[in-house]
């Protein structure tokens, strides 16, 4: 291992129960006040503000001032990208009610990692995407063809190209133990979806919820089987 990487630094700040919480919650890639994710976190404000300047330190989080207010946020997708995966090494946390139980089928249905969109839905999105040749079927990379698709469908993969973030990248879902796609497309995806009104969220967790009008559009555009839940 190289002498300047300082892993068990990382490793130290994941090693807690209220960070780990905070860290989950801002897997929705919004930004959160700090009264917010010491609610999330089950723990006294005051102790959410060290939490939080430890996780800033640390390089896992930034922060962003509006006004009298100081948001946070994860400090980019890779750190989304890095926590993802660990979660199927986690043990699954009991399922005590059936609030419980809803939740995890609606996190496991559809949700963000980040900025881009996991779960069956992301994965079926992903294997769609390969099946249609949008993305090469050998690994993460855009085709010729796919780049001249998403343009028609309102994304600029011009201007994304010019960005320092890779295009696709796959990011190992932890329900699914299957790869979604990441990367800039794979923000820019879910981010047109939202635009679209074809996924929307639910509440305020990280899960969203695929609309009948992105059922059928998925299936018209990419080739998607059926991704909304019916209760």
């Amino acid at each position: 291992m190289p002498a300047d990487v300082d892993l068990a630094r990382v490793a130290g700040l994941l090693a807690d129960q209220s960070r780990a919480r905070m860290l989950l919650a801002m897997l929705d890639g919004r930004a959160w006040t700090a009264g917010e994710l010491a609610r999330a976190a089950q723990i006294a404000p005051s102790t959410a503000s060290d939490h939080l300047g430890r996780l800033v330190k640390g390089g896992l989080t930034s922060v962003v001032p509006q006004g009298r207010h100081r948001y946070y946020r994860l400090a980019g997708p890779e750190v989304a990208e890095a926590i993802e995966p660990l979660l199927q090494l986690a043990p699954r946390e009991p399922v005590r009610n059936l609030r419980d139980s809803s939740r995890a089928r609606t996190l496991a249905a559809a949700r963000l990692c980040y900025d881009h969109l996991a779960g069956r839905a992301g994965v079926e999105l992903t294997d769609a995407l390969r099946r249609r040749g949008v993305l090469a079927a050998d690994g993460p990379a855009l085709t010729a063809e796919g780049r001249e698709e998403l343009a028609a469908f309102g994304i600029d993969v011009a201007t994304l190209s010019r960005r320092r973030r890779p295009l696709v990248r796959d990011c190992l879902d932890w329900t699914e133990r299957r790869p979604h796609l990441a990367g800039a497309v794979g923000a820019a995806l879910a981010d047109r979806l939202f635009t679209l009104g074809w996924i929307v969220r639910v509440g305020t967790a990280r899960a969203v919820r695929i609309t009948a009008e992105g059922d059928d559009g998925l299936r018209t555009v990419f080739g998607c089987g059926p991704l909304r839940e019916v209760a």
